[in-house]
């Protein structure tokens, strides 16, 4: 058989990646796979380098939300790969279908502990934190192990799978005949998962005798691209919504039925509660009180019937994909039998309007220095003008309030740190929504959130990406140190010039210390289509520990 018959590895799995749509990867080159990565470019595949393995998987987390097909990050062996594993575990938690693919060292010398090149078990080490873990030991097998990763990544719930492979398989060669007939490419990979009729008929009923019902959206509802079904839903049945973070914008904030600003008396007062694509954990506290009531009762729409009961008994479980269950809940439902009551609605109305005019109040004030709500006013001013701008934030008070203070359009435009509240996605989410969807995006972060991922700066600036980062500069973790003497374990360096760390990779500084310059910034930026970083300076005693999660951080028993 003479060479031109003949293939390697690496082209197996470049020839198995286009054959699946793959057509970008985000990693780290370095031994063994940087080969694989100079010819997935060769071969049309985008590849798009970082800084560090952890900020490149977060890229290709969010890249699978996003678009509803796994994203792929691409690492080197044992400590690149564990860069990345943070990254695949947030995206498990998070159920963002996700593919860390890492090549590994030789099986013989690992397996004997005979201390290979980055020697390291990658496959036990990654299979507590992923959704699937599967390691390729033969060329002929990569066909079949990247179409097991792609099934595990985005049926059921989804989540980040783990595909390990050996630069002696990379390496190893084999006939081109073979190669072809080993790939594959997967049959409906997600399939649909019809929820049992008797099910749709437990919650309608229960539906229909509620006084005081509220649809809570999570971002798994945003993930199922079900938009028009649950539009229809909350327009139909008039029962006011609540969305989770990252579902905020699938129906307009400012929509008549969104009880975003009466938050708290929602919670704490339905009677019935559906929850779409969001499950009761701690961002929901629970479900449990003093929060809720303990007379609540839930209609749960989940893929995952081991999430049903969770927390709280659940009255009426829909196990099913969201689509299908809410054209089902649809078609159940007859014409006005689920109904809040008037003066539900009314109660919220008053709530919504009474913390809509109380917000008004901070965003006019004017202070000197700016805090976060004066800061976010500017850029809220702006950003309603570009709904179509991707919104990545990340930090503690800088999440807590511009969650609250930038209203989302349109759904999947708000990505922030998610189920696990993780710092450091700012960068890798920033760049791959601009990379997936061509479309500007602006990156609001916590100076200390920032510098996680601030490296990558380097990288928004190396593709010239349409990136606007907004850092609200408070100098410190939660506030800055204004006494002096020994930086506290909370601080950082006073009036640092973030801006000017951008210039040294030639993108746009600006250094804003009121209100009316950080407007001008963000609209420029954004106007410009270039690497723009924005130093807001905020008062360094403005946030409070924790942001508004203050509870989850413990106090010393002797302290007063």
């Amino acid at each position: 058989m003479d060479a031109t018959s003949m293939t390697d590895g690496f082209h197996v799995m470049v020839d198995a990646l286009k054959l699946n749509g793959i057509d970008t990867i985000y990693g780290v080159a370095g031994i063994p796979i940087t080969d694989l990565a100079r010819l997935a470019q060769a071969e049309g595949i985008r590849y798009i380098g970082f800084r560090h393995e952890q900020n490149a998987g977060n890229a290709a987390a969010i890249a699978g939300f996003l678009k509803q097909k796994p994203g792929v990050c691409l690492t080197v062996s044992g400590p690149g790969f564990l860069n990345g594993l943070v990254a695949l575990a947030n995206a498990t938690t998070n159920c963002f279908p996700m593919i860390l693919i890492s090549g590994s060292s030789d099986r013989a010398i690992i397996d004997l502990q005979q201390g290979d090149y980055e020697e390291l078990d990658q496959l036990a080490a990654a299979k507590p934190f992923a959704k699937a873990a599967y390691r390729i030991n033969r060329p002929q097998d990569i066909g079949i192990g990247l179409a097991r990763a792609i099934h595990a990544a985005v049926s059921g719930r989804p989540g980040g799978v783990y595909l390990d492979i050996t630069a002696a398989t990379l390496g190893a060669v084999l006939d081109v005949e073979t190669a072809q007939k080993s790939l594959i490419k997967p049959v409906d990979p997600a399939p649909r998962q019809i929820p049992a009729p008797d099910s749709i008929a437990r919650a309608v009923e229960l539906l229909s005798r509620a006084e005081r019902p509220l649809i809570v959206l999570g971002k798994g509802a945003a993930y199922a691209q079900a938009d028009e079904q649950i539009r229809m839903l909350v327009e139909q049945t008039g029962i006011p919504f609540l969305p989770m973070s990252m579902a905020k914008g699938m129906l307009d904030d400012n929509h008549s039925q969104s009880a975003s600003a009466a938050r708290s008396y929602v919670l704490g007062n339905a009677d019935v509660v559906l929850l779409i694509g969001a499950r009761l954990n701690w961002l929901l506290s629970h479900g449990k009180g003093p929060v809720w009531s303990e007379s609540t009762q839930y209609v749960q729409i989940d893929i995952d019937p081991t999430e049903i009961d969770s927390n709280r008994s659940i009255a009426a479980p829909i196990v099913g994909d969201i689509k299908s269950s809410v054209d089902a809940l649809l078609a159940a439902m007859k014409p006005g039998s689920v109904k809040p009551s008037a003066a539900w609605v009314e109660d919220i109305g008053t709530r919504k309007q009474k913390n809509m005019d109380r917000m008004a109040e901070r965003l006019r004030a004017n202070p000197d220095p700016m805090n976060f709500s004066s800061a976010l006013g500017a850029v809220r001013e702006i950003l309603t003008k570009r709904p179509d701008v991707y919104v990545v934030n990340e930090g503690a008070n800088a999440l807590d309030f511009a969650r609250n203070i930038i209203d989302m359009k349109l759904p999947r435009h708000r990505l922030d740190s998610g189920t696990w509240g993780i710092m450091g996605i700012g960068m890798g989410y920033a760049i791959a929504a601009a990379i997936e969807t061509g479309k500007p995006v602006v990156a609001i972060e916590g100076d200390s959130a920032f510098g996680f991922s601030g490296m990558e700066i380097e990288t928004i600036c190396r593709y010239r990406l349409p990136v606007t980062i907004v850092i609200l500069n408070n100098g410190g973790i939660y506030r800055g140190d204004t006494t002096g003497g020994e930086p506290s374990p909370t601080g950082f360096v006073p009036n640092a010039r973030y801006d000017k760390l951008i210039e040294a990779f030639g993108g746009r500084g600006y250094h804003c210390t009121d209100a009316e310059s950080l407007a001008q910034a963000v609209q420029e930026g954004l106007s410009s289509g270039l690497p723009t970083l924005i130093n807001a300076v905020i008062d360094p005693t403005a946030g409070t520990e924790s942001g508004h999660i203050q509870s989850l951080n413990p106090k010393s028993a002797l302290q007063k």
